[in-house]
C-alpha cells in the first residue's frame, strides 16, 4: 500500500461524516459509469457538499489528479477521512478498470456501517432519557427543595432518621468540597482520554470488555458482521485473501480482534488455510462462523458464504441490541423510583416524626 500522508488542511474540529462518504463515493460511481472525468466529477461534489471542510479536501484531491496522480493516491493523502477500506477498493478498481463498481461496494458497505450505529444509537435513546430525568429530578429535590426545609428539621428536636442524615452529610460535603470535586471530575474524565491514547491502555480495556456477558456477545456480532462484509467485498473486487484481511482489520475497533488478525495474516502465509486459524481461537469466532469458512474455502464459495455471515450476524446484531434494551429499561425504572422515593422518604419522614410528636 502507499505510504499514508495527509494534506495541510487544518482538521482542529473539523471532520468528515459517514453519510457525506457515502454521497460522496455514491455520486462518483454514477458519474464515472456515465462516461464523465473523474476530475469534472469531483467540481460538481464541491457544490453539492454542505461541509466546508469537505469542500476543502475534495478540491485538494483535484489538484492531485490533475497533476497525474492516481485517485487512490490523492484519497491516500487523506487517509485519516477516508481510511484503508476505502482507498484499498478504489485502488483495487482503478487497476482493474472497475471503479464505478468498486465506488459503489463502498457505498453499500459504508451505508451498512451508518445503518448498524443507527440502530445502537436508537436503542440507547430511550435509557438515556431515563437516566437524565432520573437524574435531574433527584438534582432538583436535593439542591432546591431540600435545603428550604432543612432549616424548619434543625430547628425541630427531633431524631432525624437515617435517610434524612444522608442527604444533610451530601449537602453538606457538596457546600465544602462540591468546587474541588467538580474540578477533580473533569480532570479525571480528561486523565482518561489522555490514558486511552495508550495503546496497551485500550488494548486492556477491549479485552476486558469481551469478559463481559452481553456486552462481549454484541462486540463479536458486530465485528463478525463487518469483518464478513468487508472481505466479501475486498475479495468480489478481485483482492487476494492476506490483503483482504488486511484492509478488514482496519476496520476493526476492538484492538484485541486487530491482534488476532495480525496472527492470522502470519498463519496464512505459512500456508495455512483460513479455518485452521479460527479453530485455534473459538472464544473470539463461534463454531458456526468457522464452519461456514471451511465449507467455502472447500468449495470455493468463500465469497458468497461471507456476505451470508455478514448478513446472519447482522441479525444477531439486532437480537443483541433488543436484548439489551430489554434488561436496561426496567434497570433504569427501578433506579429512577429508589433515587426520587430516597430524596422524598428524606423529607416526609421527619415531617411525619414531628406530626406524631403534636
Amino acid at each position: 500500500m502507499e505510504k499514508k500522508k495527509k494534506k495541510k488542511i487544518n482538521s482542529f474540529m473539523n471532520s468528515v461524516s459517514l453519510q457525506e462518504k457515502i454521497n460522496f463515493a455514491r455520486n462518483l460511481s454514477v458519474g464515472i459509469k456515465s462516461g464523465i472525468p473523474i476530475g469534472t466529477i469531483l467540481g460538481l461534489l464541491t457544490k453539492q457538499t454542505d461541509s466546508k471542510y469537505f469542500v476543502k479536501v475534495i478540491n485538494e484531491i483535484i489538484g492531485s489528479v490533475n497533476k497525474g496522480q492516481s485517485f487512490a493516491g490523492a484519497l491516500n493523502e487523506f487517509h485519516d477521512i477516508f481510511g484503508d477500506f476505502f482507498i484499498s477498493i478504489v485502488k483495487v478498481g482503478e487497476s482493474s478498470g472497475n471503479l464505478s463498481e468498486s465506488l459503489l461496494y463502498i457505498a453499500t458497505e459504508l451505508k451498512k456501517q451508518k445503518d448498524t450505529k443507527g440502530k445502537v444509537r436508537s436503542a440507547m435513546i430511550y435509557p438515556m432519557v431515563l437516566l437524565c430525568i432520573t437524574l435531574s429530578m433527584t438534582a432538583f429535590l436535593v439542591v432546591f427543595i431540600f435545603p428550604k426545609i432543612l432549616p424548619i428539621f434543625t430547628s425541630l428536636k427531633v431524631e432525624l432518621p437515617i435517610t434524612t442524615r444522608i442527604v444533610i452529610g451530601l449537602l453538606d460535603f457538596l457546600k465544602h468540597y462540591g468546587v474541588i470535586s467538580a474540578i477533580s471530575l473533569v480532570s479525571f474524565v480528561i486523565g482518561l482520554k489522555f490514558m486511552f491514547r495508550v495503546k496497551k491502555v485500550r488494548f486492556i480495556y477491549h479485552k476486558f470488555l469481551l469478559s463481559l456477558p452481553l456486552i462481549s456477545k454484541t462486540i463479536t456480532d458486530l465485528t463478525l458482521t463487518n469483518f464478513s462484509r468487508s472481505i466479501g467485498i475486498l475479495l468480489k473486487s478481485g483482492m487476494n485473501l492476506v490483503d483482504a484481511i488486511s484492509v478488514s482489520s482496519g476496520t476493526f475497533n476492538n484492538l484485541l480482534y486487530k491482534q488476532k488478525m495480525e496472527k492470522l495474516i502470519e498463519y496464512i502465509n505459512r500456508g495455512e488455510t483460513l479455518s485452521n486459524y479460527l479453530q485455534t481461537e473459538p472464544k473470539y469466532f463461534p463454531p458456526m462462523f468457522i464452519g461456514m469458512i471451511k465449507v467455502g474455502e472447500s468449495s470455493g464459495q468463500l465469497e458468497e458464504n461471507m456476505f451470508y455471515l455478514a448478513e446472519y450476524y447482522e441479525s444477531e446484531v439486532d437480537e443483541q441490541i433488543k436484548n439489551i434494551t430489554t434488561l436496561i429499561e426496567p434497570a433504569l425504572l427501578l433506579f429512577m423510583g429508589l433515587s426520587v422515593g430516597f430524596i422524598a422518604l428524606s423529607i416526609v419522614t421527619p415531617i411525619y416524626k414531628v406530626t406524631q410528636g403534636l
